[in-house]
């Protein structure tokens, strides 16, 4: 009984983590320009990020504005 007492505290407690690591600020939610630019890649491509629209270099997507995108609730 002891046994699944304890595994039951560490599942919760894992799940409490889990849950307050992936909870976002809906700010910038990374610190290179392919997060924190006016224009942003949906993708977040290494490299990409504008002050003005665009394509991302490497997936070709379209840039969408930052402000947008985080205030659609895109959170990491």
């Amino acid at each position: 009984m002891k046994a699944i007492q304890k595994f039951s505290v560490l599942i919760v407690f894992a799940l409490a983590i889990f849950t307050f690591a992936c909870s976002g600020s809906g700010e910038a939610h990374g610190k290179g320009k392919e997060y924190t630019s006016v224009y942003v890649c949906p993708m977040h491509c290494e490299g990409s990020g504008s002050e003005e629209m665009g394509q991302c270099p490497v997936c070709k997507m379209d840039y969408v504005a930052q402000a947008d995108h985080v205030d659609d609730g895109h959170e990491h």
